[in-house]
């Protein structure tokens, strides 16, 4: 039985992968601070449900706690890492930056510390598609250059995936970055425009449309994302021993080490998410047509040729299908 230890692991795309690992049969380790960033109810629930398997143990705490990390590698070992914590949101990160710079720097070096006095397998790191900032040609490649991060929040992840390059090249740590693409699905963050647009939508309340509706992303089913993550568990890059890449890739020509983006490659217009919510929980929205929030970019579009190159795989479920599982599952849960 091989033990992942996973970060963030009550978060919504924590608790995803966790499940997912113990249904694969791995021993799960999984840390999360509980933080009151959004209900923190929501969270205990989905940790609740980890909880009722008996591979996996749960560790409250920060990772940026010194030394916390460091013995959980030292007591176990573990094969796999996948760290998700984060402090996350661009909004958030104007009003609380600190926060940022604690829980995304600070607790990925605790982290790569205890990885380079206890090695695993393999470690997979969340980054973001805000680290492409003010890159303005699409689709997003991995190769592409991102030095123009537009809010701390995409500077501290961009900072990470700098830290662990250099990690990777002088201790030999097999490391992957993901890129994450505007993830949703069922138990989502309600800081996340899915969860706010369908809670207004169903209160009869107006929904914020920012730089008036004129927006793209690249939505992402949680589920699709978490296949894909679990694929490249399996798939850790190894140092090319000539330097030499091949084209496309991101492996870096001195290091175990690879940027991997995990998207849909389909830019959808922000109108028409919403008119997916409407259809999904069979009601009009009242929009509130506002500016472009600072720190905020007007869309985001994945090339994922990495991604299938590498698994084979490619993210699939279509934006109506994935709202119309996410709107069930908030009726349920909230009982509306």
């Amino acid at each position: 039985m091989r033990t992942a230890l996973v970060t963030g692991s009550a978060g919504f795309i924590g608790s995803f992968v966790c499940r997912r690992l113990l249904d694969d049969g791995f021993r799960v380790i999984g840390v999360d601070c509980m933080s009151d960033y959004y209900d923190v109810a929501l969270k205990e629930r989905r940790n609740a449900q980890l909880l009722q398997s008996e591979n996996y143990r749960f560790v409250e705490d920060k990772v940026e706690t010194p030394d916390l990390l460091m013995s959980l590698f030292a007591d176990e070992k573990p094969d796999v890492v996948v760290h998700l914590a984060a402090q996350a949101g661009v909004r958030y990160s104007i009003e609380n930056p600190r926060s940022y710079l604690e829980s995304n720097i600070i607790g990925t070096f605790e982290l790569l510390e205890a990885a380079r006095a206890y090695p695993p397998a393999h470690m997979l790191l969340a980054s973001t598609s805000s680290a492409f900032g003010a890159n303005t040609q699409m689709p997003y490649a991995e190769t592409d250059k991102a030095d123009h991060q537009m809010s701390f929040y995409a500077a501290t992840k961009k900072s990470t995936e700098n830290m662990a390059h250099s990690y990777a090249h002088l201790f030999d740590l097999p490391i992957t970055m993901f890129r994450f693409f505007t993830v949703y699905g069922p138990w989502g963050r309600p800081d996340m425009a899915l969860f706010k647009f369908t809670k207004a939508i169903l209160e009869d309340t107006p929904i914020d449309v920012y730089n008036h509706g004129d927006m793209k992303r690249d939505f992402t089913y949680v589920e699709d994302l978490v296949h894909a993550i679990r694929l490249l568990i399996d798939t850790p890059p190894v140092r090319p021993e000539d330097g030499v890449v091949a084209d496309g890739d991101s492996l870096s020509p001195v290091a175990p080490h690879r940027v991997v983006n995990i998207g849909n490659s389909d830019a959808v217009q922000l109108v028409d998410f919403i008119e997916a919510i409407e259809a999904a929980t069979g009601k009009t929205a009242k929009r509130n047509l506002m500016p472009m929030q600072a720190g905020d970019v007007p869309a985001t579009w994945a090339n994922a040729d990495l991604l299938k190159s590498l698994t084979g795989y490619t993210p699939k479920t279509a934006v109506p299908e994935g709202v119309a599982k996410f709107v069930d599952w908030y009726k349920d849960y909230y009982q509306s």
